[in-house]
């Protein structure tokens, strides 16, 4: 039996919170999670929205690149 493991070099992940502070909450859980395999980030996009009914919405997309 042959096992082969591959480094993960990239990942992007999405993120969507109704409150600001869900969405930090979301994104350190996750940074958290990929240090374990090896993973830090390397940019972090995000964007709020506000609907008809004056509720805002938070999204952000975190770019995790392998340390080096």
């Amino acid at each position: 039996m042959n096992f082969q493991f591959d480094l993960i070099e990239d990942k992007v992940e999405f993120f969507e919170a109704l409150a600001l502070k869900d969405l930090e909450k979301k994104i350190n859980a996750q940074i958290e999670h990929n240090k374990a395999i090896l993973l830090t980030v390397h940019h972090v996009s995000h964007q709020m929205h506000l609907d008809e009914n004056g509720r805002t919405y938070y999204s952000a997309v975190v770019h995790f690149k392998a340390k080096k």
